[in-house]
């Protein structure tokens, strides 16, 4: 038994030529095999299409490779690159993309890394914006540039650099959206840092180590995301709360009770509090939030045992999976 046929490289070689012009007859663009009246890739290419070629003019018959499937149903190919006008300069072009997650920090080495690049600021996007918000303008405007740019250039290769894989994103999925959405526009991504410095090869095994790293990346962000979550829960129960520092303090409360407890009136006494810390450090606070404070304090006085509960079962919650019914539970009764 004889094994599957391989067109051989002069088989192809004509195959190509012959592929590189559109067919008179059965009207297949340029890249596509030539294609019988039955909608099948035809055995052979058609003769006013072959003999377009100046080597094949003189030829009975040119056959369809093994590899283009004669017989097989006919689907459009790939056209061929169009050739490249040699008066036109071939230089890369390079646009460039920084962000940073919060305003309080820097964007200043991701600029200077691109500049140094070769990269022109007036081609670099910068913002500072959170990766989890989906839609980031100026991420946008610097994709949008790379097309236009690649549309007016097509001879040019247009290069999306970023210092690195994290500033394009953290979620695997969409970093791969990315990577095969700039293929298909033919732009090419680079990142000067980080696991996979380089430009990113769409085929083969490049395509596998981007996807690899992407999913690295996104475990990294998940692991991140659970220390800070246990450092929370720790800090809590040692009676640490993040955010701002309250506007009314337990030496202001126990001034505003005494001072009530005489007689005064919260807009009385308002002017005489001023806030210790935090960004209105040294202003009186408002009668809002004396009032706010004076209610909380009134809950806790006449509910301790409830506000305590209530801290109780909420760091149960985050301990256990499923929570032990109360000693006083109809279910702990029914037991």
């Amino acid at each position: 038994m004889t094994g599957p046929q391989h067109p051989s490289p002069a088989d192809r070689s004509d195959a190509d030529g012959v592929e590189a012009h559109a067919c008179p007859k059965c009207e297949a663009q340029p890249g596509s095999p030539c294609r019988s009246r039955g909608g099948a890739v035809a055995s052979a290419y058609h003769t006013r299409r072959f003999t377009r070629v100046a080597r094949l003019k003189k030829a009975l018959r040119v056959p369809t490779p093994a590899d283009r499937a004669p017989g097989r149903p006919w689907r459009p190919g790939t056209p061929p690159p169009a050739p490249v006008d040699p008066a036109l300069p071939s230089a890369d072009i390079r646009i460039g993309y920084a962000r940073c997650s919060t305003l309080g920090q820097e964007l200043d080495s991701q600029l200077d890394a691109l500049a140094g690049h070769g990269i022109p600021r007036d081609k670099i996007f910068a913002e500072k914006i959170s990766t989890r918000i989906r839609v980031r303008p100026k991420f946008e405007e610097a994709l949008r540039t790379a097309r236009e740019v690649k549309a007016h250039a097509p001879h040019c290769r247009v290069i999306f650099t970023v210092y690195e894989m994290k500033r394009l994103g953290r979620d695997a999925a969409e970093l791969t959206a990315l990577a095969d959405h700039l293929t298909a526009h033919g732009l090419i991504l680079e990142m000067l840092a980080g696991p996979l410095p380089g430009i990113y090869d769409p085929t083969g095994p490049g395509k596998l180590l981007f996807a690899f790293f992407a999913a690295m990346a996104e475990t990294e962000r998940e692991n991140v995301r659970e220390s800070t979550l246990e450092g929370l829960d720790a800090a809590a129960r040692k009676g640490k709360h993040g955010g701002r520092p309250p506007v009314i303090t337990d030496d202001m409360l126990h001034t505003m009770l005494r001072r009530r407890a005489g007689g005064e009136s919260v807009e009385q006494i308002q002017p005489d509090l001023f806030i210790p810390t935090g960004k209105r450090k040294g202003h009186n606070p408002s009668v809002a939030s004396i009032y706010r404070a004076l209610t909380e304090h009134a809950k806790r006085e006449a509910y301790p045992d409830a506000v305590e509960q209530a801290h109780a079962d909420f760091a149960a919650s985050r301990t256990a999976t499923v929570p032990e019914p109360r000693p006083d539970s109809p279910d702990r009764a029914s037991l």
